[in-house]
């Protein structure tokens, strides 16, 4: 488990080339505001408040790959079982901070990952924080 990476994994870096290619900017490995700061997002998109999780198929028990060791299935099903419960209350988490959250699988194509998410980001109304002025609103005259 040590040889594991946490960030910077293959399907991690294709997502984050194909969403650079569409003229998406991103921060990469955050813990965002209102988050247990111990919980990362994989790609973060602050304007449109999107987080995204780039899944690996094992850890995260993908429904169409996921299988369970033969040595030790009752310790793996309880590990991974809640390595699926951690993912939910992330993403609630986020939710309720007023994030929209993505999750990709390992095996999709990291193109067609990044057109939703692009389009995502399109239809997302960035929110007005407040404090902040825009240019030229209270400037000198």
């Amino acid at each position: 488990m040590r040889r594991t990476r946490r960030t910077g994994t293959a399907p991690e870096l294709a997502l984050r080339s194909a969403l650079h290619r569409r003229g998406m900017r991103f921060l990469v490995d955050v813990a965002p505001a209102g988050t247990n700061r111990r919980r990362r997002v994989d790609v973060v998109l602050r304007g449109a408040r999107v987080a995204v999780f780039v899944d690996g198929c094992f850890w995260h028990s993908c429904p169409e790959h996921g299988q369970l060791p033969k040595a030790n299935r009752d310790w793996w099903r309880l590990k991974l079982r809640g390595v699926v419960r951690r993912d939910r209350d992330t993403d609630e988490q986020l939710a309720a901070s007023g994030w929209h959250v993505v999750r990709v699988w390992e095996h999709e194509d990291a193109d067609a990952a990044a057109d939703r998410i692009r389009d995502l980001v399109r239809t997302r109304p960035v929110p007005v924080r407040a404090g902040r002025r825009r240019a030229g609103a209270h400037g000198p005259t």
